[in-house]
């Protein structure tokens, strides 16, 4: 799997938005869940998840927050942020979730659209004594079990196409995008022909069809 951005920009990532969150709740007094709805409506946090430098290692969490808020029409007052000595759950939140994001370089929206913030930061006891890998397999979990369908699947869906459809229209055998959507065999692995068929026919993007949470 290939992560999102340079890894040499991911403590700066993780730090950045572990005090954004930290700042907009116990200074700014944002909910969490309110303020991270904004990040998303920003454009910021497609910025941040893509790997935009300016985002990544020009801008403090702080200044991120006040960004945040500026791109979506509020008005926040200027003030210090006072950092407790020990991390904050929200913190945690941050910056647990920018690794997991890093690591599958799954969109944060989409992320958050199968497990809500306050569902990662529920997390925090006992994920933050562990090991981050150990956070990272329970947010697979958690993802895949929020969403079971795959990508292919829903696209299909959308398309309002059997899988008999699509396999006549795409000229794939049935048994190949059964097993595809059963995860019997997996898409990422697939014959580039193959994707670029089925993106043609369901009219996506050859990567809105893959599959970025490990199955293993």
């Amino acid at each position: 799997m290939i992560s999102a951005y340079d890894k040499n920009y991911l403590e700066k990532a993780r730090t950045s938005l572990g005090r954004m969150l930290d700042f907009v709740v116990y200074d700014l007094k944002y909910d969490i869940s309110d303020f991270f709805d904004k990040f998303i409506q920003s454009g910021i946090a497609d910025k941040f998840g893509n790997g935009d430098t300016g985002t990544l290692a020009g801008k403090s969490g702080v200044e991120l927050a006040y960004e945040v808020l500026e791109r979506t029409g509020e008005n926040a007052r200027d003030i210090k942020p006072h950092f407790s000595a020990n991390r904050s759950e929200e913190y945690w939140t941050g910056w647990a979730l920018a690794y997991y994001q890093w690591k599958t370089s799954l969109p944060f929206a989409e992320i958050v659209k199968y497990v809500p913030i306050k569902e990662i930061m529920a997390l925090y006891s006992p994920y933050h004594e562990m090991d981050i890998r150990h956070f990272v397999d329970k947010m697979n979990e958690l993802y895949r079990a929020a969403k079971p369908e795959t990508n292919l699947k829903i696209y299909r869906k959308r398309a309002n196409l059997s899988q008999k459809e699509l396999a006549e229209a795409s000229e794939i055998p049935l048994r190949t995008i059964q097993h595809y959507e059963q995860r019997q065999k997996n898409i990422n692995k697939a014959q580039a022909e193959y994707l670029v068929k089925l993106s043609k026919t369901l009219n996506c993007n050859v990567e809105d069809l893959l599959e970025y949470v490990d199955e293993n």
